[in-house]
């Protein structure tokens, strides 16, 4: 006389997990990630003249002149460089 045996509900759909895993996986991991992204580019659309800023290498300095793809820091009284937006790590608050 043969038994049945009652398969575990999750046996009988192995996929259920990684699904589980998955969504898991995209609200600590890939949602905060795209929405940090989101926000570093807002951050260097909005860069304007005067802003204080500081780049990626640790620079210190004011906004001079923004063009498309760079932007123009007076780190002293007579010396500018220029960067790439990407290069602007965050803009300072005044306080």
């Amino acid at each position: 006389m043969p038994t049945e045996q009652t398969a575990h509900p999750l046996m009988t759909f192995p996929i259920i997990p990684y699904i589980l895993i998955f969504f898991i996986f995209y609200f600590l991991i890939i949602k905060p990630q795209k929405d940090k992204q989101k926000e570093i580019k807002n951050m260097l659309q909005n860069i304007k003249k005067n802003d204080e800023v500081v780049t990626l290498s640790g620079m210190h300095g004011t906004v001079v002149l923004v063009k498309e793809k760079t932007v123009i820091l007076r780190v002293d009284d007579n010396t500018k460089i220029e960067f790439d937006k990407e290069a602007i790590a965050y803009i300072k608050t005044k306080e």
